[in-house]
Protein backbone atom coordinates (compact mmCIF):
# COMPACT_ATOMS: atom_id res chain seq x y z
CA UNK A 1 0.00 0.00 0.00
CA UNK A 2 1.31 3.37 -1.10
CA UNK A 3 0.55 6.02 1.71
CA UNK A 4 1.97 9.85 2.68
CA UNK A 5 5.18 9.55 4.80
CA UNK A 6 7.28 11.22 6.87
CA UNK A 7 10.09 13.30 4.29
CA UNK A 8 12.20 14.75 7.11
CA UNK A 9 11.80 16.42 10.20
CA UNK A 10 12.37 20.19 9.41
CA UNK A 11 9.85 20.24 6.33
CA UNK A 12 6.84 18.05 8.21
CA UNK A 13 4.70 18.06 11.07
CA UNK A 14 3.04 15.00 12.98
CA UNK A 15 -0.81 14.66 12.17
CA UNK A 16 -2.71 13.02 14.57
CA UNK A 17 -2.11 9.72 13.03
CA UNK A 18 0.37 7.30 14.08
CA UNK A 19 3.25 7.12 11.50
CA UNK A 20 1.94 9.85 9.10
CA UNK A 21 3.64 13.26 8.51
CA UNK A 22 2.32 16.70 6.40
CA UNK A 23 3.78 18.90 4.95
CA UNK A 24 3.94 22.58 6.81
CA UNK A 25 0.61 24.32 5.25
CA UNK A 26 -1.56 21.66 4.54
CA UNK A 27 -4.35 19.89 6.01
CA UNK A 28 -5.01 16.21 6.14
CA UNK A 29 -8.46 15.01 5.21
CA UNK A 30 -10.28 11.40 4.88
CA UNK A 31 -13.29 9.72 4.44
CA UNK A 32 -14.73 6.51 2.93
CA UNK A 33 -15.55 5.77 -0.73
CA UNK A 34 -15.47 3.01 -3.26
CA UNK A 35 -14.25 0.21 -0.44
CA UNK A 36 -11.48 2.24 0.84
CA UNK A 37 -10.23 5.28 2.74
CA UNK A 38 -9.80 8.21 0.52
CA UNK A 39 -6.86 10.60 2.15
CA UNK A 40 -6.45 14.19 0.73
CA UNK A 41 -3.74 16.92 1.33
CA UNK A 42 -4.62 20.04 0.74
CA UNK A 43 -3.66 23.35 0.91
CA UNK A 44 -4.75 24.77 4.67
CA UNK A 45 -6.52 28.03 3.29
CA UNK A 46 -8.73 25.69 0.81
CA UNK A 47 -8.72 22.04 2.50
CA UNK A 48 -12.38 22.24 3.15
CA UNK A 49 -13.91 23.26 -0.45
CA UNK A 50 -11.51 20.96 -2.03
CA UNK A 51 -12.58 18.32 0.67
CA UNK A 52 -16.08 18.41 -0.14
CA UNK A 53 -15.14 18.49 -4.42
CA UNK A 54 -13.61 15.29 -3.83
CA UNK A 55 -16.27 13.79 -1.66
CA UNK A 56 -18.78 14.56 -3.93
CA UNK A 57 -16.82 13.00 -7.16
CA UNK A 58 -16.21 10.13 -4.74
CA UNK A 59 -20.00 9.36 -3.80
CA UNK A 60 -21.10 9.84 -7.88
CA UNK A 61 -18.40 7.57 -8.96
CA UNK A 62 -18.99 5.14 -6.21
CA UNK A 63 -23.02 5.47 -7.12
CA UNK A 64 -22.27 4.67 -10.65
CA UNK A 65 -20.01 2.26 -10.93
CA UNK A 66 -20.04 0.20 -7.47
CA UNK A 67 -20.55 -3.70 -8.06
CA UNK A 68 -21.75 -4.08 -4.38
CA UNK A 69 -24.80 -1.62 -4.75
CA UNK A 70 -27.88 -3.17 -6.41
CA UNK A 71 -29.13 -0.22 -7.56
CA UNK A 72 -25.79 1.65 -9.07
CA UNK A 73 -25.61 1.60 -13.45
CA UNK A 74 -23.25 -1.30 -13.45
CA UNK A 75 -25.05 -3.66 -11.43
CA UNK A 76 -28.10 -2.58 -13.48
CA UNK A 77 -25.78 -3.09 -16.41
CA UNK A 78 -24.75 -6.18 -15.47
CA UNK A 79 -27.70 -7.80 -15.14
CA UNK A 80 -28.86 -6.99 -18.08
CA UNK A 81 -26.05 -9.02 -19.84
CA UNK A 82 -26.99 -9.84 -23.44
CA UNK A 83 -29.55 -6.47 -23.93
CA UNK A 84 -28.29 -3.48 -25.11
CA UNK A 85 -28.36 -1.20 -22.22
CA UNK A 86 -27.87 2.80 -22.78
CA UNK A 87 -25.31 4.16 -20.31
CA UNK A 88 -24.48 7.09 -18.78
CA UNK A 89 -21.57 9.26 -19.81
CA UNK A 90 -18.99 8.10 -16.98
CA UNK A 91 -19.79 4.61 -17.44
CA UNK A 92 -18.72 4.85 -21.12
CA UNK A 93 -15.82 6.74 -20.08
CA UNK A 94 -14.48 3.77 -17.53
CA UNK A 95 -15.48 1.24 -19.85
CA UNK A 96 -13.58 2.49 -23.09
CA UNK A 97 -11.07 3.51 -20.60
CA UNK A 98 -10.92 -0.19 -19.27
CA UNK A 99 -11.28 -1.53 -22.46
CA UNK A 100 -7.99 0.10 -23.99
CA UNK A 101 -6.03 -0.78 -21.12
CA UNK A 102 -7.58 -4.77 -21.72
CA UNK A 103 -6.17 -4.46 -25.41
CA UNK A 104 -2.86 -2.66 -24.63
CA UNK A 105 -2.04 -5.68 -22.21
CA UNK A 106 -3.23 -8.52 -24.49
CA UNK A 107 -6.13 -9.39 -21.95
CA UNK A 108 -3.74 -9.58 -19.11
CA UNK A 109 -5.67 -6.52 -17.77
CA UNK A 110 -9.68 -7.74 -17.62
CA UNK A 111 -12.74 -5.83 -16.69
CA UNK A 112 -14.90 -8.97 -17.23
CA UNK A 113 -14.22 -11.21 -14.07
CA UNK A 114 -16.71 -10.16 -11.75
CA UNK A 115 -18.26 -13.93 -12.28
CA UNK A 116 -14.73 -15.40 -11.58
CA UNK A 117 -14.51 -12.99 -8.30
CA UNK A 118 -18.35 -14.24 -7.16
CA UNK A 119 -16.85 -18.04 -7.76
CA UNK A 120 -14.01 -18.02 -5.38
CA UNK A 121 -16.38 -15.91 -2.86
CA UNK A 122 -15.67 -12.28 -3.24
CA UNK A 123 -19.28 -11.35 -3.59
CA UNK A 124 -19.87 -8.51 -1.06
CA UNK A 125 -17.75 -5.82 0.09
CA UNK A 126 -14.34 -7.08 2.08
CA UNK A 127 -15.31 -5.07 5.04
CA UNK A 128 -17.79 -7.58 5.63
CA UNK A 129 -16.27 -10.88 3.85
CA UNK A 130 -15.84 -13.40 6.16
CA UNK A 131 -12.03 -14.74 6.47
CA UNK A 132 -13.52 -18.33 5.79
CA UNK A 133 -15.59 -19.58 3.28
CA UNK A 134 -17.33 -23.11 2.55
CA UNK A 135 -15.35 -24.50 -0.50
CA UNK A 136 -16.41 -24.30 -4.46
CA UNK A 137 -17.14 -27.03 -6.38
CA UNK A 138 -17.92 -25.31 -9.79
CA UNK A 139 -14.63 -25.31 -12.05
CA UNK A 140 -12.90 -22.09 -12.78
CA UNK A 141 -13.32 -20.10 -16.12
CA UNK A 142 -10.97 -18.14 -17.52
CA UNK A 143 -11.71 -14.24 -18.57
CA UNK A 144 -11.69 -12.71 -22.11
CA UNK A 145 -15.79 -11.97 -22.15
CA UNK A 146 -14.44 -8.16 -22.69
CA UNK A 147 -13.26 -8.93 -26.39
CA UNK A 148 -17.09 -9.53 -26.99
CA UNK A 149 -18.92 -6.03 -25.72
CA UNK A 150 -20.36 -4.14 -28.43
CA UNK A 151 -20.89 -0.26 -27.57
CA UNK A 152 -23.19 1.83 -30.01
CA UNK A 153 -23.75 5.45 -30.36
CA UNK A 154 -27.17 6.92 -31.25
CA UNK A 155 -26.70 10.80 -31.55
CA UNK A 156 -25.93 11.66 -27.84
CA UNK A 157 -26.88 8.42 -26.56
CA UNK A 158 -24.59 5.58 -25.77
CA UNK A 159 -25.69 1.94 -25.30
CA UNK A 160 -23.68 -1.12 -24.40
CA UNK A 161 -24.50 -4.70 -24.94
CA UNK A 162 -22.72 -7.56 -22.78
CA UNK A 163 -21.92 -10.82 -23.53
CA UNK A 164 -23.92 -13.02 -22.12
CA UNK A 165 -22.32 -15.00 -19.03
CA UNK A 166 -20.08 -11.41 -18.85
CA UNK A 167 -20.22 -9.48 -16.15
CA UNK A 168 -18.54 -5.86 -15.57
CA UNK A 169 -15.65 -5.06 -12.41
CA UNK A 170 -13.87 -1.90 -12.64
CA UNK A 171 -12.36 -2.27 -9.41
CA UNK A 172 -8.84 -0.35 -9.14
CA UNK A 173 -8.96 1.15 -12.67
CA UNK A 174 -12.06 2.95 -11.38
CA UNK A 175 -10.25 4.38 -8.47
CA UNK A 176 -7.27 5.65 -10.30
CA UNK A 177 -9.66 7.42 -12.79
CA UNK A 178 -11.45 8.68 -9.88
CA UNK A 179 -8.26 10.08 -8.62
CA UNK A 180 -7.19 11.17 -11.80
CA UNK A 181 -10.41 13.25 -11.87
CA UNK A 182 -9.94 14.76 -8.54
CA UNK A 183 -6.79 16.10 -9.39
CA UNK A 184 -8.17 17.87 -12.52
CA UNK A 185 -11.21 19.40 -10.34
CA UNK A 186 -8.90 20.39 -7.35
CA UNK A 187 -6.90 22.20 -10.25
CA UNK A 188 -10.11 23.72 -11.81
CA UNK A 189 -10.52 25.00 -8.21
CA UNK A 190 -7.41 27.13 -8.46
CA UNK A 191 -6.10 24.58 -6.00
CA UNK A 192 -1.96 24.37 -6.50
CA UNK A 193 -0.60 21.73 -4.08
CA UNK A 194 -2.87 17.96 -3.33
CA UNK A 195 -2.45 14.48 -3.24
CA UNK A 196 -5.18 12.43 -3.36
CA UNK A 197 -5.01 8.92 -1.93
CA UNK A 198 -7.48 5.93 -2.33
CA UNK A 199 -6.54 3.17 -0.70
CA UNK A 200 -2.51 2.94 -2.17
CA UNK A 201 -3.56 4.60 -5.41
CA UNK A 202 -2.46 7.62 -5.30
CA UNK A 203 -0.98 10.99 -7.29
CA UNK A 204 -0.04 14.23 -6.58
CA UNK A 205 -0.39 17.65 -7.71
CA UNK A 206 2.66 20.52 -7.62
CA UNK A 207 4.89 20.30 -4.66
CA UNK A 208 4.44 21.63 -1.16
CA UNK A 209 6.33 24.70 -0.30
CA UNK A 210 10.01 24.34 0.72
CA UNK A 211 9.80 20.71 -0.96
CA UNK A 212 11.80 19.07 -3.67
CA UNK A 213 9.26 15.76 -3.39
CA UNK A 214 6.19 14.38 -2.11
CA UNK A 215 7.17 11.31 0.62
CA UNK A 216 5.25 8.25 0.51
CA UNK A 217 5.04 5.05 2.01
CA UNK A 218 5.18 1.85 0.14
CA UNK A 219 4.35 -0.80 2.97
CA UNK A 220 5.94 -4.39 2.54
CA UNK A 221 5.60 -7.28 4.44
CA UNK A 222 8.04 -6.72 7.17
CA UNK A 223 9.52 -3.09 6.15
CA UNK A 224 7.68 0.52 5.26
CA UNK A 225 10.29 2.34 3.00
CA UNK A 226 9.86 6.16 2.15
CA UNK A 227 9.74 6.61 -1.64
CA UNK A 228 10.27 10.17 -3.16
CA UNK A 229 7.43 11.43 -5.64
CA UNK A 230 7.81 14.82 -7.89
CA UNK A 231 4.69 14.44 -9.92
CA UNK A 232 2.36 11.43 -11.59
CA UNK A 233 0.71 9.08 -9.57
CA UNK A 234 2.09 5.61 -7.40
CA UNK A 235 -0.36 2.66 -7.24
CA UNK A 236 0.15 -0.40 -5.53
CA UNK A 237 -1.80 -3.90 -6.65
CA UNK A 238 -0.96 -6.75 -4.11
CA UNK A 239 -2.48 -9.36 -1.80
CA UNK A 240 -1.58 -8.39 1.32
CA UNK A 241 -4.70 -7.59 2.89
CA UNK A 242 -7.99 -9.13 0.53
CA UNK A 243 -7.13 -12.57 1.96
CA UNK A 244 -9.13 -15.18 2.43
CA UNK A 245 -9.91 -18.75 3.31
CA UNK A 246 -12.55 -21.08 0.93
CA UNK A 247 -12.44 -24.36 1.68
CA UNK A 248 -8.64 -25.37 1.46
CA UNK A 249 -7.98 -22.56 -1.05
CA UNK A 250 -6.34 -19.55 0.20
CA UNK A 251 -7.48 -16.96 -2.02
CA UNK A 252 -7.11 -13.16 -3.23
CA UNK A 253 -8.79 -10.63 -5.26
CA UNK A 254 -6.00 -10.67 -8.22
CA UNK A 255 -7.56 -12.79 -10.76
CA UNK A 256 -5.25 -14.16 -13.63
CA UNK A 257 -7.56 -14.15 -16.59
CA UNK A 258 -5.85 -17.10 -18.38
CA UNK A 259 -7.12 -18.92 -15.59
CA UNK A 260 -10.23 -17.45 -13.66
CA UNK A 261 -8.12 -18.19 -10.17
CA UNK A 262 -6.33 -16.02 -7.71
CA UNK A 263 -3.03 -15.47 -9.68
CA UNK A 264 -0.02 -17.51 -8.32
CA UNK A 265 2.83 -15.22 -9.01
CA UNK A 266 4.78 -15.28 -5.79
CA UNK A 267 4.31 -11.58 -5.18
CA UNK A 268 3.64 -9.64 -2.39
CA UNK A 269 2.91 -6.34 -4.28
CA UNK A 270 4.05 -4.41 -7.51
CA UNK A 271 4.18 -0.70 -7.00
CA UNK A 272 4.06 1.09 -10.17
CA UNK A 273 4.95 5.14 -10.54
CA UNK A 274 3.01 6.78 -14.23
CA UNK A 275 1.90 9.77 -15.17
CA UNK A 276 -1.54 9.14 -14.54
CA UNK A 277 -3.14 7.28 -11.56
CA UNK A 278 -5.08 4.70 -13.97
CA UNK A 279 -2.19 3.91 -16.01
CA UNK A 280 -0.06 3.09 -12.98
CA UNK A 281 -2.96 1.04 -11.39
CA UNK A 282 -3.35 -0.81 -14.17
CA UNK A 283 0.33 -1.14 -14.58
CA UNK A 284 1.06 -2.90 -11.15
CA UNK A 285 -1.61 -5.08 -11.31
CA UNK A 286 -0.72 -6.67 -14.66
CA UNK A 287 2.82 -7.02 -13.58
CA UNK A 288 1.72 -8.32 -10.28
CA UNK A 289 -0.21 -11.08 -12.79
CA UNK A 290 2.77 -11.62 -14.74
CA UNK A 291 4.69 -12.23 -11.94
CA UNK A 292 8.80 -10.34 -11.34
CA UNK A 293 10.20 -11.69 -14.45
CA UNK A 294 7.24 -11.25 -17.06
CA UNK A 295 6.31 -8.23 -14.97
CA UNK A 296 9.46 -5.93 -15.30
CA UNK A 297 9.46 -6.87 -19.03
CA UNK A 298 6.43 -5.31 -19.42
CA UNK A 299 7.02 -2.25 -17.31
CA UNK A 300 10.59 -1.73 -19.80
CA UNK A 301 8.29 -1.94 -22.86
CA UNK A 302 5.88 0.93 -21.32
CA UNK A 303 9.08 2.84 -19.83
CA UNK A 304 7.33 2.57 -16.54
CA UNK A 305 9.30 1.96 -12.77
CA UNK A 306 8.43 -0.59 -10.55
CA UNK A 307 9.25 -1.97 -7.23
CA UNK A 308 8.21 -5.96 -6.71
CA UNK A 309 8.05 -7.15 -3.30
CA UNK A 310 7.70 -11.11 -3.31
CA UNK A 311 6.15 -13.16 -0.45
CA UNK A 312 9.88 -14.53 1.24
CA UNK A 313 10.45 -10.91 1.84
CA UNK A 314 13.16 -9.62 -1.19
CA UNK A 315 12.40 -7.18 -3.87
CA UNK A 316 13.35 -5.96 -7.26
CA UNK A 317 12.51 -2.98 -9.38
CA UNK A 318 12.51 -2.17 -12.69
CA UNK A 319 12.99 0.86 -14.57
CA UNK A 320 14.01 4.20 -13.10
CA UNK A 321 13.15 3.37 -9.80
CA UNK A 322 14.95 5.22 -7.22
CA UNK A 323 16.86 2.56 -5.48
CA UNK A 324 19.29 4.72 -4.30
CA UNK A 325 16.75 7.44 -2.16
CA UNK A 326 14.51 4.44 -0.57
CA UNK A 327 14.24 4.73 3.30
CA UNK A 328 13.26 2.57 5.48
CA UNK A 329 10.69 4.38 7.81
CA UNK A 330 9.17 1.60 9.88
CA UNK A 331 9.57 -1.52 10.88
CA UNK A 332 6.86 -3.80 12.00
Amino acid sequence: MARPAQASSQSLAPTPHKDLFLPVGMQRQEFRAMGTIIELLLPQGQAEQGGEVVRLLFAHWEQTLSRFQTNSELSRLNRASGQSTRVSRLLLDVLQTALAAAQATEGMFDPTLLNQLVRIGYDRSFDILPLRLPDVFSAAIPGGGWRAIKIQHDGEQSYVTLPEGAALDFGGIAKGMAVDASLKRLKRLGIQTALVNAGGDLAVLGLPTHMEHWSVGVQGKDVTWNIPLRSGALATSGTGRRRWQQGTQQRHHLIDPRTGESAQSALWSVSVAAGRCEQAEVAAKVAFLLGPEDGKAFLHKYGLAGLFLCEDGGWTTAGSWPIDRMQTIEEK
